[in-house]
């Protein structure tokens, strides 16, 4: 089941975000020569109308290759000859679409999971919480006159506090009460605990506004990396690849589906952001031309830029070996 999992995650960020460029293509009127899904030898494939369309044997890979794309060409339709806001729409679909695919697997696994009330919903026995009186049912209004709108509210004003005891409001049958109750620090989750757990709320809307926050603060993280691993604060050792990837998986799978489709999400949003780097080879790096030549018109030409993108490639491709040696290294020999 790891491998299939693997395979289908792989499999669906590389099509969304080769479909992204090939979407973006088709309507700007850019010939699309091939698009592919995986690399090496095909193992099906079929020509329509202009385009080869073929699904290769190794699922590491995909692309929709665009005449003009790397070279010079004279096709009125090549990649090259279209106006330069075209030319960053389809470089830049590839990214927006994995992005999209980030929010809409997050938004999933926002209605499944639901979102926190300030109801109470379970008191644990012998807890801070029963002792105090508090019940399930009861609405949290206030902690310590600071209002509760939300559930992490609720986490902030008593995980947080470095107080023995807050006063809770709250709300029950109609009516306001309010009690002192004790705080007591749990090692293992880092914060105060009064023994109480919220009602769980199913709504499109909740699962939307979830899915689009926890993408925003998914995609801060990320970055914040990425200022590490340039700052030095993270080594480069630390970066993994499709071995990396496929034990994730794996850890993923033993708690089950929605981890899983929240792993895809990860992964379709670093695939987005890792995309947009300015680097040669990457979409990112292809917009930068764009900019560059802006500037210095043909001076940059098409076939220059190319063999720039080919060390690109070549560079990462020799990334790529390493963080799979490292990889293996840090879950494969382990093993035996």
């Amino acid at each position: 089941m790891t491998i299939i999992y693997a395979i289908i995650i792989f499999c669906l960020l590389i099509f969304v975000h080769e479909f992204g460029h090939f979407i973006v293509a088709k309507a700007c009127g850019v010939k699309v020569n091939e698009f592919a899904i995986g690399m090496g030898p095909a193992i099906f494939k079929k020509q329509k109308g202009e385009t080869l369309y073929a699904v290769r044997v190794f699922p590491i890979g995909g692309y929709c290759a665009m005449e003009g794309e790397d070279e010079d060409s004279e096709e009125p339709r090549a990649l090259n000859n279209q106006p330069v806001w075209q030319r960053a729409c389809i470089l830049a679909a590839g990214a927006i679409m994995n992005f999209i695919t980030c929010v809409v697997l997050l938004i999933i696994i926002a209605f499944w999971a639901g979102t926190a009330t300030t109801t109470i919903d379970q008191v644990t026995a012998g807890s801070p919480a029963e002792q105090a009186g508090i019940k399930s049912g009861d609405t949290i209004l206030y902690v310590d006159d600071q209002q509760i709108d939300e559930w992490n509210d609720l986490i902030e004003s008593i995980g947080y506090s470095k107080a023995e005891q807050a006063e809770v409001t709250y709300e029950r049958d109609g009516k306001q009460d309010a009690v002192m109750v004790d705080l007591e620090y749990n090692e293992e989750a880092g914060r105060n605990l009064i023994g109480i757990s919220p009602v769980m709320k199913h709504s499109v809307g909740g699962a939307i506004s979830g899915g689009i926050k926890n993408t925003g603060t998914m995609t801060v993280m990320m970055y914040t990396v990425l200022k590490q691993l340039f700052t030095g604060e993270v080594a480069v050792s630390e970066l993994s690849g499709p071995v990396g990837i496929v034990y994730a998986t794996n850890e993923a799978a033993k708690s089950g589906v929605m981890y899983v489709i929240y792993l895809a999400a990860l992964l379709s949003l670093n695939l987005a952001i890792i995309n947009l780097l300015p680097f040669p080879a990457l979409d990112g790096g292809r917009l930068l031309f764009l900019v560059i030549r802006l500037f210095t018109g043909k001076r940059v030409s098409d076939e220059t830029e190319g063999k720039i993108h080919f060390i690109g490639i070549c560079l990462l491709f020799a990334l790529m070996i390493y963080v799979t040696f490292n990889d293996v290294i840090k879950f494969i020999l382990p093993i035996f």
